[in-house]
C-alpha cells in the first residue's frame, strides 16, 4: 500500500494519509504475522514511507500500536453511537448497544484468524492516555444508557449505573470466545437478566 504524493493537498491531509497508511499496514502485519513482526523498518518498507518520515509521526512501534488501538476503539464508539441513536426507547437503546458491543467483540476475533495476536496486543498495551480516554467515552456511554433505563424503570435501581457499566463491559467481552451469533445473543440475554429489577 503506497502513500500517494499529495503535492496539491494540505499538509494536514498528507499527515492523515501517512497516519492512515501506517495504521492500516500495522493492522495487516499483526493479523498476518503477529506483534513480533511489527518493526519501524517493516512498516516503512510496506507503506513506502521513508523511515525518517515515519519517525516524525511516531517515536516507536509502541506508539503506532497505541494509535492503532485508539482508532479501533473510536471506530467502535462511532458504530455504537449510531446504534444508540436508532431509537428513543431507553430499554431498547440499552439492549441494542449491548448487543452491538458483544457482536463487535465476536466479529473482531473472527476477522483475525490468529487469535493470540489480539491477546498479545492487549497484554502489550499499557494504559495510554488516548486509549484510556476513548475507553472512558465508552464507559460514559454505557453509564448514561443504564441511567436512562433505570429512570424508565426497565432495570434495577439498587446498583449504581457506574458499577452496572463495569459489569456489562466485562461480561460482554466473553463474546470474543463464542463460536456463533446465537451464542452471542444468549450472552446478551443473560447479561440483561442480571440488570433487571430483583423480585421481592
Amino acid at each position: 500500500m503506497k502513500v500517494p504524493k499529495l503535492w496539491n493537498e494540505t499538509i494536514e491531509a498528507h499527515r492523515q494519509a501517512v497516519r492512515d497508511a501506517t495504521l492500516d499496514t500495522t493492522a495487516a502485519l499483526v493479523a498476518e504475522h503477529g506483534l513480533a513482526s511489527v518493526t519501524m523498518s517493516g512498516i516503512a518498507e510496506k507503506t513506502g514511507i521513508g523511515r525518517a518520515t515515519l519517525y516524525k509521526y511516531f517515536p516507536d512501534v509502541d506508539a503506532i500500536l497505541a494509535a492503532w488501538h485508539e482508532r479501533q476503539i473510536a471506530g467502535h464508539l462511532a458504530q455504537l453511537t449510531e446504534i444508540r441513536d436508532q431509537t428513543d426507547d431507553p430499554g431498547k437503546r440499552l439492549e441494542a448497544v449491548l448487543r452491538g458491543y458483544a457482536l463487535i467483540h465476536h466479529e473482531r476475533v473472527r476477522h483475525h484468524r490468529h487469535k493470540p495476536h489480539g491477546t498479545e496486543l492487549a497484554a502489550l498495551l499499557h494504559p495510554d492516555e488516548h486509549v484510556t480516554r476513548a475507553q472512558q467515552h465508552l464507559r460514559t456511554m454505557f453509564r448514561q444508557l443504564l441511567a436512562g433505563a433505570v429512570n424508565a424503570g426497565h432495570i434495577r435501581d439498587d446498583v449504581p449505573p457506574e458499577e452496572m457499566a463495569s459489569y456489562c463491559l466485562h461480561a460482554l467481552t466473553a463474546a470474543s470466545n463464542l463460536s456463533s451469533k446465537a451464542a452471542v445473543n444468549r450472552l446478551v440475554t443473560i447479561t440483561l437478566a442480571g440488570l433487571r429489577p430483583a423480585r421481592s
